[in-house]
């Protein structure tokens, strides 16, 4: 369906493809750890530092309807909390619990590994051609930076 030679697809529906295969990732590494997709984004992006609910809200695209009920839902299993924002005493910050940084460190590792997987049929070179392209369509297009190198993640219990 829409391949071409060598099962080769156009760059959209390579595009869009590869945004399904990760969060079937996403979704598979949550299942291990009993999170759904949408937390462990949650996780990850709060393993480098708490939020505050407007930038969390537009660095996972979300509307303030479906954050708030995502970190109700995470902090009612006790993986994130929050608290006051010490520059705006109005505003609340959303940080990770110990149990949170736990189970970030240990769901952004198995997402890692998942992810680095999925171009195992590519050699050294084509892996590295691949990442400074995908790198230069993230930052072309100025996406956060929301999902940290497996080398550079904080370890469980940190932060």
């Amino acid at each position: 369906m829409g391949n071409g030679a060598a099962g080769q697809v156009g760059v959209v529906a390579a595009l869009v493809r590869t945004a399904f295969l990760v969060d079937g990732v996403y979704a598979e590494a949550g299942r291990a750890y009993g999170l759904t997709p949408q937390q462990g984004k949650l996780l990850c992006v709060l393993l480098e530092r708490p939020y505050g609910m407007s930038e969390l809200g537009e660095t996972l695209g979300l509307a303030k309807s479906s954050l708030t009920g995502l970190v109700d839902r995470t902090v009612r299993r006790g993986l994130v909390r929050r608290e006051a924002d010490p520059r705006d005493g109005r505003a609340v910050r959303v940080g990770l619990t110990d149990e949170g940084t736990a189970l970030a460190g240990k769901f952004h590792a198995e997402t890692c590994r998942r992810v680095e997987a999925l171009p195992s049929g590519l050699s050294g070179a084509e892996r590295d051609r691949l990442a400074v392209l995908l790198s230069r369509v993230v930052v072309d297009n100025e996406v956060p930076e929301v999902f940290a190198e497996a080398t550079m993640a904080p370890a469980p219990g940190g932060g």
